[in-house]
This record gives structure tokens, sequence and C-alpha cells, in this order.
């Protein structure tokens, strides 16, 4: 499980070192992709071929799901991460978060997210307001 925040920086070369605490888990390999909010998801290939089969059980007539898949595969970027624990980000990506070198790195249970460090600042900011008032949806009976 991927838990807590961190603040890498990304190097000339559109590298970040990933957090210690997360290279065990990710030394096999990882699928980075577009996310929601403008970040990217970074999976392990385990978790990312769990939902890769998912997706793939949803009939080719559900509209959603094959505009889902179409964002989700063409922008995905699998690698291993070198001896240092860094991964490349890809231009593409780079570019749909808008990443500039200062970064936020976050534990999302399953996979890693990868935000500019302001837009993370500016999502947080917008959303803790509404933190407890989410609570009991998303966690029928609460804690």
């Amino acid at each position: 499980m991927f838990l807590g925040t961190h603040t890498p920086r990304l190097d000339e070369k559109g590298r970040l070192i990933l957090p210690a605490k997360f290279r065990d888990e990710l030394a096999g390999g990882v699928v980075v992709t577009k996310g929601q909010e403008r970040c990217l998801y970074v999976f392990p290939t385990p978790e990312f071929q769990r939902i890769a089969e998912q997706l793939r059980a949803q009939p080719m007539t559900h509209k959603a799901a094959r505009a889902y898949s179409r964002v989700f595969f063409a922008s995905a970027h699998d690698e291993v991460p070198d001896k240092q624990g860094r991964v490349t980000i890809p231009a593409h990506l780079r570019d749909y978060a808008a990443l500039n070198r200062e970064l936020v790195v976050i534990g999302a249970s399953t996979r890693v997210e990868i935000w500019d460090k302001v837009a993370w600042e500016t999502y947080l900011a917008e959303s803790e307001d509404d933190f407890a008032d989410i609570e009991e949806g998303v966690l029928p009976g609460g804690l």
C-alpha cells in the first residue's frame, strides 16, 4: 500500500526519483499514465494489468469504457526504474500534468500520484473543506 506525501524534484532530463519507501514495490516495473484532475498515476505493473483486465471485461458497446480505455492506454508509458529509483516522465505526460521542477508525489493506496506542487496545493486547499462531508458517502457508516 502506498501512503504519504513526498516532494521530489524533476531533473532536467524529465526524470523523477521515486520516494525511497515506494521503490521496493515499484522496482519490478511501473506504468505511468494520465490520472484525473490533471495528475499522473503510477501503477506497479501487476496493478496496471489488473485494471487492464477490468477494462477489457467491459463490452465494446459501452461508450464510456471505450473512451476511458483509449485515453488510459494511449497515454501509458511503462518502464523499470533505474538503480537510483528514477523513472522518466515522457514529455506528453509532463505537459498533461503541467509538471514543473517542484513536484508532490502522494501514496494513494494501490497507486502513486504525481502532481505539480502548485496544482497539488490548489487541489488540497479546494478539497479539504469538503473532506469531512465526503466521508459518509465514500465510507457508509463512517470510520
